[in-house]
């Protein structure tokens, strides 16, 4: 890079790599200390360059950084150079203390604005997934009329559970097609109604418990399907 002192309409600062006097007033730079640094005048430092009411703004909060820059009547980006990647690399801004004011408080009201937008869309999912549950409760109502009183809630939050990858959650189910919202009541009755829990613990695999409760199975859903026990 080319030490001059604007790059892309940017004053430049830089980080000094070695002790260094100031070339206007002489005072002795060190290592780590700010300096411009212009064609035929050499290092200054930043009270000779009138830069040292300015603060340092580090860099890595883009939006803090481009609003401290927009308030700020004077700034200046911070390099330093690297010897590993044989460049100089960008450290941040020297800019005024009110701008760096004024940003961090547009920044807060922008995570405040965020914050309450997301309250709202979450009490807008919530709602929404409280209809659904309600829709698909009402579906278990009507192909299970007689299940016990209240059992529809239990299976339709239980079938629904955000996250949780049960049937509830799928496109099938959200379409309320029968065939969803059967599955889901079989899954209840299986671990509700049957042993089958029971024979998992005692070792049983899925498929040999399935089988061994599975008579009791079709006898509760046939029960819960008839109109006439209502």
């Amino acid at each position: 890079m080319d030490k001059n002192e604007k790059e892309d309409g940017n004053t430049l600062v830089f980080i000094l790599s070695k002790d260094s006097p100031c070339s206007k007033c002489g005072v002795k730079l060190e290592h780590k200390d700010l300096i411009t640094l212009e064609k035929d005048k050499g290092a200054m430092c930043m009270k000779c360059a009138g830069f040292d009411h300015l603060i340092f703004l580090p860099a890595g909060d883009p939006a803090l950084t481009r609003r401290a820059q927009k308030h700020s009547k004077l700034s200046a980006v911070v390099l330093q150079w690297s010897r590993s990647r044989r460049r100089h690399e960008r450290q941040g801004l020297l800019v005024e203390q009110n701008a760096v004011e004024k940003a961090e408080q547009e920044c807060l009201s922008d995570n405040e604005r965020r914050e309450k937008r997301k309250i709202r869309e979450t009490a807008k999912r919530a709602v929404i997934d409280r209809e659904y549950i309600g829709l698909f409760a009402k579906k278990i109502i009507d192909l299970f009329p007689s299940r016990p009183k209240g059992r529809e809630i239990e299976i339709a939050e239980h079938a629904c559970q955000k996250y949780s990858g049960r049937i509830g959650r799928s496109s099938m189910a959200k379409e309320l097609e029968t065939k969803a919202v059967r599955l889901a009541v079989i899954a209840h009755i299986r671990h509700a109604e049957t042993k089958y829990d029971e024979l998992l613990l005692a070792g049983r695999t899925k498929e040999t418990a399935r089988a061994a409760i599975k008579e009791h199975l079709d006898k509760v859903l046939k029960k819960w399907e008839r109109s006439d026990l209502r």
